[in-house]
């Protein structure tokens, strides 16, 4: 297993080239299962998340070539319809293979997903939406059997306690996509991946209204058009706010290129608010870092709030702000496994509830720690960059799964940052 060793203090100069959404790509291969011809998704990051959902769709009995930022996909065997366990376990975007395979065959059996433990992340809106389609659901042993019998489109509220799912909303999408009339979603997630979807959809002539927003109308065809679909993911939000957090420390000049700006309306506004600047032009934001930061209160929310995929990362920055900060999590109320390795390093965090309350010190001090998941592992980064000293982050793993080769583009553009076995 891959650990990193970071020599903190050196400031970011340069430039840097946002990668293709990973959270865009997941769903958009788990859609190409609906395809009749051969899917090219192009801008795709490479991330062992990526890698895993190419093995899932070849279980799915597709059949996937991934050269450079390129991956195509078509149907092998379309009488395979099982995602087992050793595939489903690494990654929660497993769980969207469900929708496509009923749409497309009629049923699907996948394992319970598995993915970052940053709290209870429960599958229920998944089946709640799809069982108001008609889908008859069971689950055995720990996997999840659905069938689809007559699917017909139906009203569906897809609120959950802590907001809308984007995973839940992706999944009833494509079922509903071949369902029998109009579904209605209501609380539908309305992040920029669930537009992508939809405009993938539209492709195979699926009619969908509302996408963006928390009503989403999609209107099931008998059959999909034939046609190969050539298709290009948009840029990665939560590497950009990551970029954006790193670009903000003292001394850098960091310019982030394929920045999607109208995706980082609330991550701008909130390193605003801790004095940073950042000037945007056709496609590129410049960075400005303070010379200090100023304390902020953030709580994270569903798009278009602040990101929970951002918060650790606001966390690093926030620990030698002026004065007291607060982060409240709103999305994962428990994702606050990064608190005390933050701590070993210096930091004066103290958690209450689904609160941090974050004192700033005037320095972070570099030391051994331990990423506990992939948002956890980019705030440790950022920490790293910041401290006085040498920082050694374990299982860096987690980095990528959600991060195209981020030492190495950090690397080019300033920092001092070694990857190498902890043996």
């Amino acid at each position: 297993m891959d650990k990193l060793l970071i020599q903190g203090g050196t400031p970011l100069k340069g430039t840097i080239r946002v990668s293709g959404s990973k959270n865009g790509t997941l769903p958009l291969m788990a859609a190409a299962i609906l395809c009749h011809e051969k899917v090219t998704l192009r801008n795709v990051p490479n991330l062992t998340d990526v890698r895993h959902m190419g093995s899932a769709l070849e279980y799915a009995g597709m059949k996937t070539e991934f050269l450079d930022s390129t991956i195509t996909v078509e149907t092998a065997d379309p009488s395979k319809i099982h995602i087992p366990y050793e595939v489903s376990q690494m990654m929660r975007a497993s769980i969207a293979f469900i929708g496509p395979l009923l749409a497309k065959r009629g049923k699907a059996e996948v394992s319970l997903p598995g993915g970052c433990v940053i709290g209870t992340r429960p599958v229920d809106l998944h089946l709640k939406g799809l069982s108001a389609l008609g889908v008859d659901i069971r689950i055995t042993r720990g996997i999840i059997s659905a069938k689809a019998g007559s699917m017909k489109g139906a009203h569906i509220y897809l609120g959950g306690s802590h907001g809308s799912s984007v995973l839940a909303t992706a999944n009833v999408m494509m079922a509903a996509s071949k369902a029998e009339g109009r579904t209605v979603i209501e609380h539908a997630a309305c992040e920029p991946e669930i537009v992508e979807l939809s405009l993938f959809l539209k492709e195979l002539g699926v009619h969908i209204e509302g996408a963006g927003s928390h009503c989403l109308i999609v209107e099931g065809v008998k059959e999909y058009e034939e046609k190969e679909i050539d298709f290009t993911v948009l840029p990665d939000r939560i590497e950009a706010g990551t970029l954006m957090a790193m670009g903000s420390l003292p001394g850098s000049e960091l310019t982030i290129q394929n920045a999607p700006r109208l995706h980082l309306g609330a991550v701008a506004d909130k390193l605003e608010s801790a004095d940073v600047t950042f000037e945007w032009q056709a496609g590129s934001c410049k960075v400005i870092p303070p010379s200090s930061f100023r304390s902020v209160d953030v709580t994270t929310l569903p798009y278009p709030g602040f990101p929970t995929d951002l918060q650790a990362q606001m966390m690093a920055v926030l620990s030698t702000a002026s004065e007291n900060s607060t982060i409240t999590e709103k999305v994962y109320p428990d994702r606050f496994m990064h608190i005390g390795e933050f701590n070993r390093m210096g930091a004066r965090i103290r958690k209450e509830g689904n609160t941090a309350f974050i004192t700033g010190v005037d320095s972070l001090s570099g030391t051994r720690v331990r990423a506990s998941d992939l948002r956890a592992s980019a705030g440790l980064l950022i920490a790293g960059l910041m401290a006085d000293n040498e920082t050694e982050v374990l299982d860096i793993h987690h980095l990528d799964r959600g991060y195209d080769n981020l030492d190495k583009k950090l690397n080019s553009v300033g920092a001092c940052i070694e990857r190498m076995k902890d043996v």
